[in-house]
């Protein structure tokens, strides 16, 4: 599924994720019966009386009186921290609120843990953290580790290069080039397996993938294509976003496997609140002015 299909598209929604990323909007809440919390994007009230019977993870949050939520924080307009307040703001991260309301928990029973892709299943393996939201694509060798609810969002893999790039134009023009992405990425692994004629490079994070496309480094970064026009929009005269996106991507919420009993919690919170989904995407990735529809989510 394409997000931006033409370059006016692109450029318009760039902007718009820039107005984003620089007001740093995050709201806080929940998804049922309970207290609103405060903050002007917050579509979602905190649940009371939650019961969640046969979870485990459920049982250590309530153990431990908060929810740890590993996301990303580089990625504006999705899972993106404010280095001046702390505070972080994205689609992504209304998500994760939204689940932790829907168990009962607060804005301020939250702790987010920044955790690079490469490090995301061991993270959930190791009981770091209670589960994941920050572009995590569902794929059937992840599930083998770990379990999904979702997907939330569907997006593409895309192309981040310098603005003054005139060779590469889409993802036809990668041979001889290096492509930078995050290490352990579905879109690292995807170049590597399918264009046997790029060169590819690696970092933890995509902002560091961007530096070395600044520095000359790479010649692309690819991700999903909503990642790279955050990038886009924080630097317009020095990156653009080129082609159409290439790949179909599907964001789920990463969870311990086997606990089913969470799994099928947050897939019924999906189904049943189609209006605070879109809420959400309209507060955040929306004002790019691209109409996007919630997926259904996959009872696996």
């Amino acid at each position: 599924m394409a997000l931006f299909r033409t370059k006016k598209a692109a450029i318009a929604a760039a902007t718009a994720v820039l107005a984003l990323a620089l007001s740093a909007c995050g709201g806080s809440g929940g998804g049922g019966g309970g207290s609103t919390e405060s903050g002007a994007s917050a579509p979602y009230t905190v649940a009371s009386n939650v019961s969640l019977t046969g979870s485990p993870t459920f049982d250590k949050i309530k153990s431990a009186g908060k929810v740890r939520i590993g996301v990303k924080q580089d990625q504006p307009g999705l899972g993106f921290k404010d280095a001046a307040t702390g505070e972080y703001s994205g689609f992504d991260i209304e998500i994760a609120k939204w689940v932790a309301a829907s168990l009962g928990y607060s804005k301020d029973k939250i702790e987010f843990k920044p955790i690079p892709s490469a490090n995301r299943e061991s993270a959930i393996q190791n009981g770091d953290i209670d589960y994941y939201v920050g572009t995590y694509s569902i794929t059937d060798k992840r599930k083998q580790q770990i379990d999904f609810a979702g997907p939330y969002f569907i997006t593409g893999q895309g192309l981040l290069v310098k603005k003054s790039n005139t060779t590469i134009n889409s993802d036809k023009d990668l041979a001889g080039k290096t492509v930078c992405s995050a290490t352990g990425s579905t879109p690292l692994q995807n170049i590597t397996k399918n264009y046997p004629d790029t060169k590819t490079t690696s970092f933890e994070t995509y902002s560091l993938c961007v530096d070395a496309l600044k520095d000359g480094r790479a010649d692309a970064v690819t991700t999903d294509e909503a990642i790279l026009i955050g990038y886009a929009a924080q630097e317009p005269d020095a990156l653009k976003v080129v082609g159409k996106p290439f790949t179909v991507e599907k964001y789920g919420v990463g969870l311990p496997k086997g606990d089913t009993a969470l799994r099928k919690f947050i897939n019924d919170m999906f189904t049943n609140g189609k209006s605070t989904w879109q809420k959400i995407y309209d507060s955040t990735l929306g004002k790019s002015g691209t109409k996007v529809e919630q997926p259904a989510v996959d009872n696996y």
